[in-house]
């Protein structure tokens, strides 16, 4: 996602100072208000663990207060969005957000504020600093880690700004650091399966000589994006063969076997190897291409993998994807029609071969391009049904745009449950496509919409 840097301050009554003298409480208070909301409900999850799923009141505001939450790192989830906090005892924490602009808005108040501002800051920048960098991977390893570390110093200066004026317990600075170390380790890596194929041992040593201040087995940051996207990268890396060209291979089940291989033999830490195995088989089962070699990889995953939970929910997903196989009928899930009726999704076949298209209210622009491309399909497929279906719940909104879009209402649907859909139709990715025979059943269940291959799929059906 393209993040652009924008600042929202507001008083909400709250005490800022880290260093103001409190009655130590083990206590947690969180809550927020979202502005402009895709839906009516926030989730909190450590982990992959759900720890509340709040409604929004009449304001969009929810709030608890927790006697026993455990320290460390959570996501907070407002569908199709999330974003990682930092909660320990002690803190009373507000955040507010505006979904129209998720990552760019939200702004914490309140004991606790200090640390989780400035992950969002360096989040921003670096979202910012990576449309910079991609211009620059041509450059050679020693100009583009010279490039790096001074963007590292930077953000270390930050920090220690940050931690004179703040009194951070031993969680809280770990966290706060790796949010500015790993996202450039991260950098180096990729640069490295960019460039690095055919680099000498003396080579390889030189530029990988930052690995050795890092840690592979931190169960602490086990489920902290920066640090899982950087051992995800560093097992990438290792797992190429002297000459192989990543971008060939990254999508073959032999390579996430290798995946696996390779995280057996560096990675340590129960919590971290489970979740890292988790991301790669996931990858693997969601290449639908590979769906015939599935067994394969998991009778390998299931050697590496210790948790019951993560098997149950890998194998899931496989048997989800079977599902969505050619021939077989489109799995029923519940949908909203434009006047806010409940419908099933038997409906849309409407005896016409029928194209599912998806969008979001977070991105009107992507719907906005999703509809010319709509547009331009029905004048030349006419015998085709082309059908829109929001994510989210249909609002006022959303009539507004349609009516000035002159959105044809009997062709837009919404989802009445993202999470129930996203399983049954297995949508991972918003410009998926699925193509239904004028009986309901599946012609094709993992198409991409934005692709230029796409339209080869409605010659054939001409």
């Amino acid at each position: 996602m393209n993040k652009a840097i924008v600042y929202l301050f507001l008083s909400l009554g709250f005490v800022f100072s880290c260093t103001t003298k409190k009655t130590p409480t083990k206590r947690i208070f969180f809550g927020g208000q979202i502005i402009n909301p895709s839906s009516r409900t926030v989730t909190l999850y450590q982990g992959n663990n759900q720890v509340e799923m709040f409604q929004l009141d009449e304001q969009l505001r929810f709030q608890k207060r927790y006697d026993s939450l455990a320290n460390g790192i959570f996501k907070l989830e407002h569908l199709p969005e999330y974003q990682t906090l930092l909660l320990e005892e002690g803190d009373s924490l507000w955040v507010r957000i505006n979904a129209a602009a998720f990552d760019e808005s939200i702004v914490y108040s309140g004991s606790g504020a200090s640390k989780n501002n400035f992950l969002m800051e360096l989040f921003l920048r670096q979202a910012a600093e990576n449309q910079y960098l991609s211009s620059k991977y041509s450059s050679d390893k020693e100009v583009f880690s010279q490039l790096l570390d001074s963007m590292l110093l930077e953000k270390k200066n930050l920090w220690i700004g940050m931690d004179s004026l703040n009194t951070l317990s031993p969680i809280a600075q770990k966290v706060t650091q790796a949010a500015y170390i790993y996202p450039y380790a991260t950098i180096r890596e990729r640069y490295a399966l960019l460039r690095g194929s055919k680099w000498t041992n003396a080579e390889d040593s030189l530029y990988f000589g930052f690995r050795k201040y890092l840690n592979y087995a931190d169960n602490d940051l086990a489920f902290f994006d920066p640090y899982i996207n950087y051992i995800l990268n560093f097992i990438n890396k290792t797992s190429l063969k002297q000459g192989e060209s990543f971008f060939k291979i990254k999508k073959t089940t032999d390579f996430n076997i290798r995946r696996l291989e390779v995280l057996d033999q560096y990675i340590n830490g129960k919590m971290l190897r489970n979740n890292l195995a988790r991301a790669i088989a996931f990858e693997e089962i969601l290449t639908f291409e590979n769906h015939t070699q599935h067994e394969r990889f998991l009778q390998f995953y299931a050697t590496v993998n210790t948790s019951q939970l993560y098997l149950a929910e890998v194998l899931n997903l496989h048997n989800d994807i079977s599902s969505m196989e050619p021939k077989k009928p489109l799995p029923e899930i519940l949908l909203q029609n434009a006047e806010r009726e409940t419908i099933t999704s038997t409906s849309l076949a409407n005896e016409k071969t029928t194209v599912i298209y998806f969008w979001s209210q977070t991105q009107m622009n992507h719907y906005k391009n999703t509809l010319k491309r709509v547009k331009t399909f029905k004048k030349k497929y006419p015998n085709i049904r082309f059908v829109g279906i929001c994510i989210q719940p249909f609002n006022t909104m959303v009539d507004e745009v349609q009516k000035i879009m002159e959105v044809a209402k009997e062709d837009q649907f919404a989802l009445t449950s993202f999470e129930n859909a996203s399983k049954a139709w297995v949508l991972t990715l918003l410009n998926k496509a699925i193509i239904i025979d004028p009986k309901g059943r599946l012609i094709e269940g993992f198409g991409n919409f934005s692709d230029a291959d796409f339209e080869s799929l409605l010659i054939d059906l001409k």
